[in-house]
């Protein structure tokens, strides 16, 4: 006896495999450009480690509002990963320019996170109003869409509270094993006044 997969069950089956390649391809591209923009190969880790928590949401979500994971909830989730992205990028560069102007690890993170409190959060806030309409509507027609809002509203709910308690831990215990280590963290930036003492010297 053999046995095959067709009809939807395959279609589906091919989908979620070039979904499963796309979002591959898609981390790989995020984490190649925040090396770049970042010159480090640690830091991208450090905020694409909360996309993990936004599938948290998402999965919170569904189930309280009685919906199954489908293909537009992972459509949904590549879509979160962004925003989450953007979030994390937006503290981690505030922390970093502290410590670059002299501050300690601890002091820049509390005061970075302080910094860009509320632009993370209305950031969050503003997409999530924004698609509570849809998340609420009954409509038949408004079905379809609802796993990837569903998505992107509770992940990003949920997620972005973690953004400001994961992402400054993480970046903290890199500093630890950095001085653990031995290793010496290099400013980004630094003062053109203070690279032309350092030429003096």
């Amino acid at each position: 006896l053999t046995s095959g997969i067709g009809g939807r069950a395959r279609d589906q089956q091919e989908t979620m495999s070039n979904l499963r390649t796309g979002a591959i391809i898609g981390l790989s591209l995020i984490y190649v450009i925040l090396a770049f923009v970042f010159a480090s190969y640690s830091r991208p880790l450090i905020i694409m480690s909360v996309i993990p928590f936004g599938f948290v949401g998402t999965t919170v979500g569904h189930f309280v509002q009685g919906f199954d994971l489908t293909f537009l909830s992972m459509v949904g989730l590549l879509g979160l990963s962004g925003i989450l992205v953007n979030n994390s990028i937006i503290l981690i560069s505030r922390i970093e320019q502290r410590m670059d102007e002299g501050e300690e690890m601890r002091d820049a993170v509390i005061n970075g996170i302080c910094d860009r409190l509320r632009a993370v959060t209305l950031t969050s806030l503003t997409t999530v109003l924004g698609l509570a309409p849809l998340l609420f509507e009954t409509s038949t027609q408004a079905q379809f869409l609802l796993p990837m809002v569903i998505t992107i509203s509770w992940g990003l709910a949920f997620a972005s509270l973690i953004v400001l308690l994961l992402v400054p831990s993480v970046l903290g215990v890199q500093e630890d094993l950095r001085a653990r280590f031995g290793g010496t963290r290099r400013p980004r930036h630094q003062d053109p006044l203070a690279q032309e003492a350092t030429a003096g010297e």
